[in-house]
């Protein structure tokens, strides 16, 4: 059986509810035993995966299907805060770009909700 791999690419808040409802979506069509799924939040994206914001339940619901949430370093450094302001099953990689470049070049396909 075939497998997907898709990468999302979150850069503004007010696009994180369609961001995690393409995912979702997916992993319905597909089959999450099917499906790959990353969301990668840089610049403003990242604020989205603050454990003070709305998304939460959504994002640990995404996550125990086996979807991976990961935030950019450089964003969050130059918004001065902290990385343990974010949900605990975050990742942080260096970049956010370097990230999206990797899967990529690994034949990910490139979503941007």
């Amino acid at each position: 059986m075939k497998r997907y791999r898709a990468v999302f690419h979150l850069t503004e808040t007010e696009r994180a509810n369609l961001a995690l409802n393409n995912v979702r979506n997916l992993l319905a069509e597909l089959g999450e035993d099917q499906v790959e799924a990353e969301v990668v939040a840089n610049s403003d994206g990242v604020k989205a995966l603050l454990k003070t914001g709305p998304y939460g339940d959504r994002v640990d619901e995404l996550a125990a299907r086996g979807v991976r949430f990961v935030i950019c370093s450089k964003s969050i450094k130059a918004m001065k805060l902290d990385e343990g302001e974010f949900l605990d099953l975050v990742e942080v990689v260096p970049t956010g770009t370097g990230e999206l470049v990797k899967k990529q070049a690994d034949g990910w396909a490139y979503v941007r909700p």
